[in-house]
């Protein structure tokens, strides 16, 4: 099976200057002059990690990976203000003119796709390839199945962890309590509540459990940007209509793609990944057994990489 390229540091770092009170910082890793591509993290609030880096070959690619508006190493951290969808998109193009590149590979994660999917649809002849993983359409069904009634099914100890901070009237919208929670002046409940939101998400991605992911999400500083973020773009739909992305699908039949997902994802049902796959029968399309959601599952991440290297010309 692929696994993840040598560990890799970036050529050049810099910070956008959005105009609207951001500043997001970016990095450049691979070879000057390769193959374009942009990195899109998940969450969103997630931020990039060193590992997103190997997920392409540095001797073929030219990669910018970024930390979406406040998070990371962007700044204001963990801000809300001037941070949606839309910006966001805003954004990587304005890092795509940045590098100089015409078009570019775009790759994204969970949250990732779900941006990947709305700037490709939004400027699709800017996009040479797409490799989605981890799909998300952000749907009030994929909400309800995270956030209300399903995953906690399968996790009920962490959903009982997760439900413990909200009064019992309450629960009948944990999305809109914790979003309460995190945008309220109490900043010790603030913290408390970022804590419970990311460590029951960092719980639940993998197929088994994994100590280092959930002590990145139980880090107060990752916990409130990843929160605090994440809840407003949820509880705002994501700034999409209605299936918006699914219904628009047919932007993107020119542009050849890969679709994997993992059989056990649970923050991302795979009923939403084969409907972006019945809307997109030309791209290559992978339902991985014995997976769940995270890229570094080995069957999800061998195919990532598999689909990285054949894109760059690889044999």
């Amino acid at each position: 099976m692929r696994t993840l390229y040598p560990a890799i540091e970036p050529y050049a770092t810099g910070t956008l200057d959005t105009g609207d009170g951001h500043a997001v910082y970016y990095e450049r890793v691979g070879t000057p002059g390769g193959k374009p591509a942009v990195f899109l993290h998940g969450g969103p609030g997630g931020g990039c990690s060193p590992d997103h880096r190997r997920l392409f070959d540095p001797a073929l690619y030219d990669v910018m990976l970024f930390d979406q508006r406040g998070c990371g190493r962007s700044e204001p951290h963990a801000s809300l203000e001037a941070n949606t969808t839309w910006h966001l998109v805003a954004d990587i193009e304005r890092l795509r003119v940045l590098a100089g590149a015409d078009d570019c590979l775009v790759f994204g994660g969970s949250w990732g796709s779900t941006l990947a999917l709305a700037y490709a649809q939004t400027h699709p002849t800017r996009v040479s390839q797409l490799v989605l993983r981890g799909i998300y359409t952000c749907t009030q069904p994929e909400l309800d199945w995270f956030y209300q009634f399903g995953v906690s099914q399968m996790f009920p100890d962490n959903w009982e962890r997760f439900q413990a901070l909200i009064p019992d009237d309450e629960r009948g919208d944990m999305l809109s309590a914790y979003h309460q929670r995190l945008t309220g002046s109490d900043r010790e409940l603030q913290l408390a509540a970022a804590r419970a939101w990311s460590l029951y998400e960092g719980e639940t991605v993998t197929l088994l459990p994994d100590a280092k992911l959930s002590e990145q999400h139980d880090d107060g500083q990752f916990a409130l940007a990843f929160a605090r973020i994440e809840t407003h773009y949820f509880v705002n739909a994501c700034w999409l209509e209605p299936e918006q992305l699914l219904r628009n699908a047919s932007r993107l039949t020119d542009i050849p793609g890969t679709i994997v997902h993992g059989r056990y994802d649970m923050p991302c049902p795979a009923h939403y990944a084969w409907a972006l796959h019945k809307a997109l029968p030309h791209m290559d399309f992978h339902l991985v057994e014995g997976a769940g959601h995270a890229y570094s599952e080995p069957g999800i991440l061998d195919r990532l990489i598999e689909a990285t290297d054949r894109y760059a010309g690889k044999a």
